[in-house]
C-alpha cells in the first residue's frame, strides 16, 4: 500500500509549503481539478523542483467522447506526471480508445477509472445509475479491466469485491481515508488505515488529515508507519 497526499489547499503557495514539508517522505501526490485548473502545468514542474523523486497523480477524471478522451489523454503523457484517471461511465469504448492511444509510448502513467464517487451516498447513488454501489462499482471495474486499464478509483468498501471480480494485480486507489478516525467532511464513504489493508487497497488518498494539521510531515510518517 502507498499512500498518496491531496494537495487540495486554496492557494499554489499553501500547496507547494505542504509539498517542501513532506519532501523527505516517499508518498505520491494528487494534484486535483482545482489546482490543476488554477495553477496548471508549471506547479507540476514546482513540486519537482522540490524533488524530483516524487510520483504525481493528476486527478481530473476525463468523461468526454473517446477521440476527445483519447487526445487528452496523450497531453497528458507530455506533462511527465504517473498516474491519471477517466471515468469508467464513459464506456468500455472510450476506455479502449485511451489504452489504444497509449500504447505507443514505452513509459505511460498508470490509467485508472472512477467507479462511484465517495462523496455518494447509497440512496444518491441509485438516483443516478438506478443501481446500487457494490453492484454498479464491480461492473465498472470489470470494464475497465476489459479495456486494458491499470485499475479503478473506489472506496476501501468495494475494493475487496472489485479485486475478487477482477485481479488482485488490478489496482484499487481509495480516497476518503481517514486514517485515525477524523471527520468524514463532505465524503459519505469513509475509511481508516486497517480497514484498507484487509481490503488490499494499493493506494490510501488522504488530505484534510494531513494539510489541515499542525505538523503535517509527522501525521505523514505516522501514516507511513501505519502501512
Amino acid at each position: 500500500m502507498e499512500l498518496c497526499v491531496a494537495l487540495d489547499l486554496s492557494t499554489k503557495e499553501e500547496n507547494l509549503e505542504l509539498v517542501k514539508k513532506i519532501k523527505n517522505y516517499n508518498v505520491w501526490l494528487k494534484v486535483g481539478l482545482r489546482s490543476y485548473i488554477r495553477d496548471g502545468e508549471e506547479f507540476l514542474k514546482d513540486i519537482k523542483k522540490i524533488n524530483p523523486d516524487f510520483k504525481i497523480f493528476l486527478d481530473l477524471k476525463l468523461y468526454d467522447i473517446p477521440n476527445t478522451m483519447a487526445d487528452a489523454a496523450e497531453s497528458i503523457v507530455g506533462l511527465g506526471v504517473d498516474m491519471f484517471n477517466v471515468h469508467a461511465s464513459a464506456g468500455k469504448r472510450a476506455m479502449k480508445e485511451v489504452m489504444a492511444r497509449l500504447e505507443k509510448y514505452e513509459q505511460r502513467p498508470i490509467v485508472l477509472a472512477v467507479t462511484a464517487l465517495t462523496s455518494f451516498s447509497e440512496d444518491e447513488f441509485v438516483q443516478v445509475y438506478e443501481t446500487g454501489i457494490n453492484a454498479k462499482a464491480t461492473q465498472f471495474a470489470k470494464d475497465a479491466h476489459e479495456s486494458g486499464l491499470d485499475g479503478v478509483v473506489c472506496s476501501a468498501f468495494e475494493s475487496a469485491l472489485i479485486k475478487n471480480a477482477t485481479s488482485d494485480a488490478f489496482m484499487t486507489l481509495t480516497p476518503g481515508i481517514r486514517p485515525f478516525g477524523e471527520d468524514a467532511g463532505d465524503q459519505q464513504r469513509v475509511a481508516d488505515v486497517p480497514y484498507a489493508k484487509k481490503a488490499k487497497v494499493d493506494f490510501i488518498v488522504v488530505g484534510r488529515p494531513i494539510y489541515n494539521a499542525s505538523n503535517p510531515q509527522d501525521v505523514v510518517k505516522k501514516i507511513l508507519e501505519s502501512i
